[in-house]
């Protein structure tokens, strides 16, 4: 066994569901986590069943009534803890998300660090949660703004990035005073026990009332109960669209509150006045990184038609040099899809750029032999197509690179919004003219636009999120603390009289 599955030990609970620092013997259906690296099974966890999930609400709601009065630079102080303890276990996490997921080591340290990240924001967060004095329009008033805890927050997470996304939610909520139900992708379970095996500890050296963070492990089923049960006042959901779907209709169905980051059909725009050299970086990573597999991953190159050729060479040589393989070793950009479903989309969507009439620049394909016994390692590929081609307008969550052409930024532009999907875009070019339209009112209508940045390795500072159907809200950075919060407008009579608004006259 890998040494840092035994520090985190891994192997020692076989148990998915928990209120904090207690295990639940669920009797759930048992999930089997395999490696993508080796295909290999790694450990098995019984997932939540409907006794235990009731449960687990219960407990949650009733450590919200205690949670919440707790003072926010208190709760600050736990957040600080977690980050300290996220820090001293950063190698042995990052190893098991890079294991579990697939992602390259350097990728899952990342992610980790990101954590960390969140940690230091969050406690910050806990001495400025900010609300809003005005005027009154009544003589002898006050009126201002305050903001109070939602209650429960349920967080169901990805695969791509089982451990971040979740402290992206977790962490602010908690220091906004509410409690979280997080449900971890099915598919990489043991990241999300070993995260409550870490905090677990603050809790318990705290005494945080029991169910104040909670986890429940399982399928798709589970997240329905999730997004069904009316205690919880915001599901916060990342997946795909059509995921997003139909969490959006369940939650609203009963008018809770849903923050929803679903599927991005990235692109680059990539000038004549570009720095090639900087953009092909960018371009790169953004389309090999997590083996294509990030809601911000580059799925389409938007080329100037006076340099595609060029740029074309450079990307060809460059994807010449990429290394595949066991994403443990450092040396290695590429790691395994997810699975041998993933590996399939993959295949499925190679087929159709070919019979839509696109043009493979750099072939596709899977790898066979030693070291990619798994059946999940895949080769990233490029290809030419037009941006009106079906299989262009879905995103395929796989290092599949489209190349398109340009003439006019206008009609960059244009291409860059003409996909259903509004999460990242970005823009290189060394000219000012060019990247202030591209970030204007007509420009990029995604959430995150760059320039002489890729699309994705967003910052844990600003606000992250998209538009379209990729949903809807903002996560980690900037004001998303707000998503977790029910705003209260107060007025404050302190005159011996009370004289009503509009002017309006009443007597008795």
């Amino acid at each position: 066994m890998q040494n840092f599955l035994k520090e985190l030990k891994i192997s020692e609970l076989n148990k998915g569901v928990s209120t904090g620092t207690k295990w639940l013997s669920a009797s759930g259906e048992k999930i089997i986590s395999s490696s993508p690296v080796d295909g290999k099974p790694i450990a098995s966890v019984n997932s939540c069943d409907k006794r235990s999930f009731d449960y687990v609400v219960e407990t949650a709601q009733n450590a919200f009534l205690e949670w919440r009065k707790w003072p926010v630079p208190k709760r600050g102080e736990i957040i600080r803890q977690i980050g300290n303890e996220l820090r001293k276990n950063k190698a042995n996490l990052g190893k098991l998300v890079s294991f579990e997921m697939g992602k390259s080591l350097q990728e899952g340290m990342g992610e980790v660090q990101e954590m960390i990240d969140i940690a230091d924001f969050s406690l910050g967060l806990s001495r400025q949660l900010y609300g809003l004095t005005m005027h009154s329009e009544r003589p002898g008033h006050r009126m201002y703004e305050q903001y109070h805890p939602l209650g429960i927050v349920g967080i169901i997470s990805a695969f791509n990035f089982p451990v971040a996304v979740w402290s992206w939610n977790s962490l602010i909520a908690m220091v906004c005073g509410d409690v979280c139900i997080w449900k971890p992708s099915e598919k990489t379970p043991l990241c999300g026990i070993a995260c409550q095996q870490i905090i677990s500890k603050v809790f318990k050296e705290n005494k945080v009332p029991e169910g104040v963070c909670n986890l429940i492990t399982g399928g798709r089923e589970i997240g329905e109960w999730l997004c069904s049960d009316t205690n919880v006042a915001l599901i916060s959901a990342t997946g795909s669209t059509r995921m997003g779907k139909a969490v959006s209709a369940t939650v609203g169905a009963r008018l809770g509150k849903s923050l929803l980051e679903l599927g991005g059909n990235n692109a680059i725009i990539i000038s004549k006045e570009a720095d090639l050299n900087i953009a092909l970086v960018g371009c790169l990573f953004g389309a090999v990184g997590t083996a294509g597999q990030r809601c911000t991953s580059t799925r389409r190159l938007i080329i100037h038609e006076e340099i595609y050729d060029t740029f074309k060479k450079k990307l060809v040589n460059a994807y010449k040099q990429l290394k595949i393989g066991d994403p443990l070793k450092e040396e290695n950009h590429v790691g395994p899809l997810i699975d041998k479903d993933a590996v399939q989309n993959y295949l499925n969507a190679i087929d159709q750029i070919k019979k839509q009439g696109g043009k493979m620049a750099v072939a596709g394909g899977t790898l066979s032999g030693k070291g990619f016994e798994s059946g999940c390692y895949v080769k990233p590929c490029i290809a030419e197509v037009t941006n009106d081609m079906e299989i262009v307008q879905h995103e395929t969550f796989a290092p599949i690179l489209y190349l398109i052409k340009y003439k006019t930024l206008e009609e960059a532009i244009a291409l860059q919004n003409g996909v259903p999907q509004g999460l990242s875009s970005a823009i290189f070019t060394l000219n000012l003219r060019e990247a202030e339209v591209f970030l204007s009112n007509g420009g990029s209508d995604c959430g995150i636009a760059n320039v002489n940045i890729g699309t994705s390795g967003a910052e844990i500072g600003g606000a992250f999120g998209g538009e379209k159907e990729t949903g809807g809200g903002r996560e980690s950075g900037s004001d998303a603390w707000k998503v977790y919060m029910r705003r209260q407008t107060n007025t404050i009579n302190y005159s011996d009289t009370l004289p009503l608004a509009q002017g309006i006259k009443f007597t008795v």
